[in-house]
């Protein structure tokens, strides 16, 4: 780890308890996060995004059991999915439980992305909660595939801009999308 990418971890950490937005990179595209569970730093970002608020939001979590906590009795199934997995995937779960309700969707399903990046694990791990993970876009518009491509409101409408990874130009892609329906099965909502 550089000093840097501590710096950015305590930064971001500030960030977050306050219920602030941070521009950080993740294990796909560059995101816009806050606190999962602060509705207030949720209805933030849909108003930077300039979204609407029934468009649900995918959550990062850092392990497995983290799962656990905030899914009322996911199959089974899905830990042998995401073991079986390569690309990163948000997997959209049935009975969100303990997360901000504004950024669910009208169901009460929610996207989880078990995250393997390894700012964005480290920093949940210190967070020790799930943070927002939206694309660092206003909405209608193409997600960045670098940093440099990121419009310059969402870069000063956030409270701290991650420098950790802003050269990287390796560009990325978004993460697949998969549904655990009711009876365990998987239907892959994108590649």
């Amino acid at each position: 780890m550089t000093p840097l990418f501590n710096t950015d971890i305590e930064a971001c950490l500030r960030v977050l308890e306050s219920g602030g937005l941070i521009l950080y990179p993740t294990d796909t595209i560059w995101g816009i996060g806050c606190d999962a569970t602060n509705e207030a730093a949720v209805e933030k970002i849909f108003t930077l995004k300039k979204r609407i608020e029934t468009k649900a939001l995918i959550v990062l979590i850092a392990d497995e059991r983290s799962l656990l906590q905030y899914v009322a009795s996911p199959h089974i199934e899905v830990f042998d999915y995401i073991q079986g997995v390569s690309k990163p995937t948000t997997i959209i779960y049935e009975n969100a439980i303990g997360l901000a309700g504004n950024l669910l969707a009208e169901d009460g399903s929610v996207g989880i992305r078990i995250c393997a990046d390894e700012f964005c694990k480290h920093l949940i791990k210190r967070f020790r909660k799930p943070i927002v993970s939206t694309s660092a876009n206003v909405s209608g518009f193409p997600p960045p595939k670098v940093f440099s491509d990121i419009d310059i409101a969402v870069k000063e409408g956030v409270d701290y801009v991650v420098h950790y990874r802003q050269d990287d130009m390796t560009p990325v892609e978004p993460s697949a999308v998969v549904k655990c329906n009711k009876d365990g099965r998987f239907t892959i909502l994108r590649p």
